[in-house]
């Protein structure tokens, strides 16, 4: 496969998964969300937005779509509408979680009726005990993750990724403009949900990871800051601990932070990983970064492509290489590339297959 024009060579594949012109009617795809299933094949979700490339608040007519894989992402099913409402009646902003201990992946998105309660934001969970082949009918869980008193607010849950601790505790971050970023989760497989109360300031959509040690680490999204800021807990969100991150500029869009490798699995190394824009006032240059040491620091990174560029998700394939779906040049296009660690870093690290722990 030839090489996209400011796309960095060396990438195994890369491919446009959803644009517009794959389907009549279609303004735009938006908002990647990519995992690795159970069995090892990826699915790919996305924002069908029909008419036009409005967010939810405005945008009555948005699908949530999937296209799946079984070949670490060398070949890709059509894409297929998985929630789909009335005109009138939208999701948007999918993100998902793998339950390790289930089988199940979990699809999150957020809902708007316009017809019935126009502004009025709720949130969304439906299930794949298929490997995405197939979706149960989705549940409303605001209730459950929202208080009363935001009913009126504007709320979503970040689009992306959400994780599952070792201990088997499921974690996602939920955001609220008016009253700060939270994170919410469920300790019983997604039967039952809770919100940890204790907000995050200085935050907009973001993504969390279990650390090491056992706690957990926010990587945010700020608004006028040109770069991340971290939440960082030791006691499960009771008391919070925010820094920015003058090495991870950003230009305040959704990146994508996940766990690679971890020494308690049997790797040879902790390794996290992290994609963005990397720029501190545009959206382009989506660049990989490498962290050896929890977050404490980051590696430069290697740009997948240096033109327009907007909101990313990573994953690890079943063999060990990295796959990441990111919007490119201005939402026109939305790009799966598959690269190895060894790519990533120039030869300096390369993966190893676990040893028992």
């Amino acid at each position: 496969m030839e090489d996209m024009p400011g796309m960095s060579s060396g990438l195994i594949t890369h491919q446009d998964l959803f644009n517009s012109k794959m389907r009549e009617g279609v303004a735009c795809y938006r908002i990647p969300a990519l995992v690795t299933a159970p069995n090892g094949d990826l699915v790919a979700a996305m924002d069908e937005r029909v008419g036009s490339c409005d967010d939810l608040g405005t945008n009555k007519d948005i699908n949530i779509v999937v296209r799946r894989s079984t070949d670490n992402g060398m070949t890709w099913s059509k894409i297929e509408i998985v929630i789909d409402y009335d005109y009138g009646i939208s999701a948007s902003d999918p993100s998902m979680i793998v339950d390790r201990k289930t089988g199940e992946i979990l699809l999150f998105y957020n809902y708007m009726n316009h017809n019935a309660e126009h502004g009025i934001y709720y949130l969304h969970v439906a299930r794949s005990r298929d490997n995405g082949v197939s979706w149960t009918k989705p549940e409303d869980i605001t209730s459950q993750v929202a208080p009363p008193e935001w009913q009126r607010d504007f709320k979503f849950i970040t689009s992306g990724s959400g994780i599952q601790t070792r201990s088997g505790t499921l974690l996602h971050t939920l955001v609220n403009l008016d009253k700060g970023l939270h994170v919410f989760g469920s300790a019983d497989d997604g039967k039952t949900w809770f919100l940890v109360e204790s907000p995050l300031k200085l935050g907009d959509e973001s993504r969390i990871v279990e650390l090491a040690d056992g706690a957990w680490m926010v990587n945010s999204r700020v608004k006028g800051k040109g770069m991340r800021y971290v939440h960082t807990t030791a006691d499960n969100g009771k008391t919070w601990k925010t820094a920015p991150e003058p090495a991870l500029i950003d230009p305040a869009c959704n990146a994508s932070l996940i766990r690679y490798t971890s020494t308690a699995e049997g790797y040879n190394k902790n390794r996290l990983l992290f994609s963005n824009a990397k720029t501190r006032n545009a959206r382009r240059n989506m660049t990989v970064r490498v962290s050896y040491d929890e977050g404490a620091s980051w590696t430069d990174g290697k740009t997948v492509y240096a033109g327009e560029a907007a909101y990313s998700s990573l994953t690890v394939l079943k063999n060990g290489e990295i796959g990441l779906l990111f919007e490119k040049d201005d939402y026109k296009e939305n790009v799966f590339v598959r690269f190895s660690l060894e790519w990533l870093t120039d030869g300096q690290d390369k993966y190893e297959a676990p040893k028992s722990p």
